[in-house]
């Protein structure tokens, strides 16, 4: 069954929203796979909250840099 949006993503943003971003940054040092955190980026993006926060942009770029290193994918 496929889902209309990123479940993971949606929480990750009403964090950041709700003004806890230590708690969405640790949410996205661990995220369960690079597909999400695509969705994340793409949800910044379209929340306009990307650039609001170096350390939540910081967080997400080297995330996505790690993950998408193919000798760090986590197995599910």
């Amino acid at each position: 069954m496929a889902r209309s949006s990123n479940l993971w993503s949606d929480k990750v943003i009403g964090l950041v929203r709700g003004g806890n971003l230590p708690a969405a940054i640790a949410q996205i040092k661990v995220a369960p796979s690079l597909k999400d955190l695509k969705a994340l980026q793409a949800a910044l993006i379209v929340h306009r909250l990307a650039g609001r926060w170096r350390d939540l942009d910081m967080v997400v770029a080297d995330t996505l840099d790690h993950l998408s290193a193919p000798r760090l994918h986590r197995s599910p």
